[in-house]
């Protein structure tokens, strides 16, 4: 089912408006109450289509959301109902606007008794009850927990498809959720995107684990919306008043960091908070402030590795791979600091010192009379997804040293897939080339795969590595190489150890690959000390 289609027969209005308030696009609607019967909106300016006071509140929401370049939520009436309205920004000029109507208004809600613990996905409200609630407790000495779930899969739903999609999942997921018996007590409320929170009236750790096991198995059934299904996965974190924590900010922060190990550790199984976590989490707080002063210092370089043609064992590239050097700990491995600079903000600092530090490790090996092959740079997700990626990557080109024909960026297919046309064309046009990379971990689309300007797709370093010892490892490379074959791109592999890899791979039709059958990475360029260039090693 097309992402168009779904969304046509979703019954949140979608508008996209100008900021003078002409409505450019609709979609949606068919099942909104009281505003099912609406007419054809395009090319109409609000106050055609919605009371006054609405079309103003809608107008202020729409220059809001593109001034602060962010989403912006309001409620509004209209005659006897309630609706809900998302603004978010589209560009300086645009705006995208979910209509939908008030939860407490769905039919779920209204069979419910007027005092029922019903789910409430308004984040403020949700948020002043959660206060209310930790005072209360405290007053009546009371015991309160807080579980905070993680629904992997719904930002993707999101990126992939629509937001009004991923919005229309999650609420289908909240409303089966049964309401509390009447020997059990909890309210569920929306603390972020793809974020929930169950807050709990319990001295019973075994009953507390119980109700949050439930609500979770509830959330993770399978959603059908239209022909589509969707699967979410969720993890849960609790913690506990006054054993884990004594403020409402530090008993979320604590569930948070226990959701957070859940989904580490893979399990869909809720995870207590405790004094261990409470240990890894100062341990990220440290590796968060140094890996922020090494950003500021300059210690963050690349290593590289060659890529080779197969059939010849011709290099043609260098790989660069992000590495932090720390004075005292020394090299320190990716896994042990991405996450963290994802979690804290710090990724798209971190990739532009890695550009940086490429800026300066090719004009090295230039000034040394060496002539580099082409650099391969994988940049981080949060990065490319900024407005302003595109600039950097431009700014780096134009500072001299590196040619845009010299440069090829490697896009996650989970990044390429939320990654906008637009952004992909811009970075084409400036020369540089664009390659897929780890094809086969997520779902592509071939549409979209067809159509973007890429030169390359690399296979995902899993799957090469299990070619010639699983069945199912190589159907998806020899699937993976057959679209890139297709489409005109040139098949890449990594993780190319072995000899018979190597020769698998030249019997699917790959052409060039990296791993340590070729020897191992090559020592960065970092100032007079180095002991390597990139075009000596």
């Amino acid at each position: 089912m097309s992402a168009d289609t779904l969304l046509d027969a979703l019954p949140d209005l979608v508008l996209l408006v100008r900021r003078d308030g002409t409505v450019l696009d609709q979609g949606g609607g068919r099942g909104l109450p009281g505003l099912e019967m609406l007419p054809n909106a395009i090319g109409k300016p609000l106050e055609t289509l919605f009371q006054d006071s609405a079309a103003e509140l809608l107008r202020a929401l729409i220059r809001k959301a593109i001034k602060l370049r962010s989403d912006v939520e309001a409620r509004f009436a209209m005659g006897q109902r309630r609706y809900e309205a998302r603004v978010g920004p589209r560009g300086p000029e645009r705006a995208l606007c979910v209509i939908r109507p008030a939860l407490a208004e769905t039919p779920s809600e209204e069979a419910r008794a007027p005092d029922a613990r019903a789910p409430q996905l308004d984040r403020r409200d949700f948020l002043r009850r959660f206060r209310e609630s930790l005072a209360l407790a405290a007053l009546r000495e009371t015991a309160i927990a807080i579980a905070v779930i993680e629904l992997d899969g719904l930002t993707d739903i999101r990126e992939v498809m629509t937001r009004t999609a991923s919005e229309q999942v999650l609420s289908a997921a909240v409303l089966r959720i049964a309401a509390p018996g009447e020997e059990g007590w909890w309210y569920l409320g929306e603390l972020g995107e793809a974020v929930l929170a169950l807050v709990m009236e319990s001295p019973d750790r075994d009953a507390i684990e119980g109700c949050v096991i439930e609500i979770c198995a509830s959330l993770g059934q399978p959603i059908r919306l239209g022909d589509a299904e969707f699967h979410l996965t969720p993890f849960a974190g609790i913690a506990r008043l006054g054993q884990d924590a004594s403020s409402p900010r530090s008993l979320l922060d604590h569930a948070r960091a226990a959701a957070a190990e859940a989904r580490r550790s893979g399990t869909t199984h809720p995870r207590f908070f405790s004094d261990t976590l409470r240990l890894r989490s100062l341990a990220r707080l440290d590796v968060a402030r140094e890996l922020k002063e090494a950003i500021t210092h300059r210690h963050i370089r690349l290593r590289y590795i060659g890529r080779y043609e197969l059939a010849t064992g011709r290099q043609v590239a260098w790989i660069g791979y992000v590495r932090w050097m720390h004075p005292l700990k020394g090299a320190i491995r990716p896994a042990e600091f991405l996450r963290v600079a994802e979690a804290t903000g710090l990724a798209t600092d971190l990739s532009r010192a890695v550009l940086a530090a490429l800026h300066e490790d090719f004009t090295a090996a230039r000034a040394r009379g060496a002539e580099p092959l082409r650099v391969s740079f994988g940049a981080l997700r949060h990065h490319v997804l900024h407005e302003h990626f595109a600039r950097d990557i431009e700014q780096l080109l134009n500072e001299g040293g590196l040619p845009a024909a010299a440069l090829e960026l490697r896009i996650g297919e989970k990044t390429f897939l939320a990654c906008e046309p637009a952004r992909l064309r811009a970075l084409r046009a400036l020369g540089v080339e664009l390659v897929v990379d780890e094809v086969g971990r997520e779902m592509a689309s071939l549409d979209r795969l067809a159509r973007a300007p890429l030169s390359g797709m690399q296979l995902d370093r899993a799957w090469v590595t299990a070619l010639c010892t699983d069945e199912i490892a190589g159907r998806v490379c020899r699937a993976g190489l057959g679209v890139a074959s297709a489409l005109g791109l040139t098949p890449i592999a990594t993780g190319v150890d072995e000899a018979r890899q190597r020769d698998a791979l030249l019997r699917l039709g790959c052409l060039q690959g990296s791993g340590d059958l070729f020897g191992s990475a090559a020592d960065i360029i970092g100032g007079p000390e180095a002991t390597g260039t990139l075009g000596a090693l």
